[in-house]
């Protein structure tokens, strides 16, 4: 898969926390927070399922 969708996949799922988060009342600085360490667990999934592997040493 590509690196870029998945970060377009992470930005979605930001969105949507943040929105029903403050929908339900959570304080700016938390949703801040929370879209920060989102942001940081799908970068290191997208680089980890996206990244090129090595080749067999020979």
């Amino acid at each position: 898969m590509n690196f870029g969708i998945y970060m377009v996949g992470v930005l979605l799922v930001v969105v949507g926390v943040a929105y029903g988060a403050s929908r339900i009342g959570i304080s700016t600085t938390w949703i801040t927070i929370i879209s920060i360490v989102i942001i940081g667990l799908g970068t290191m999934a997208a680089v980890s399922r996206t990244r090129q592997k090595d080749p067999p040493a020979q």
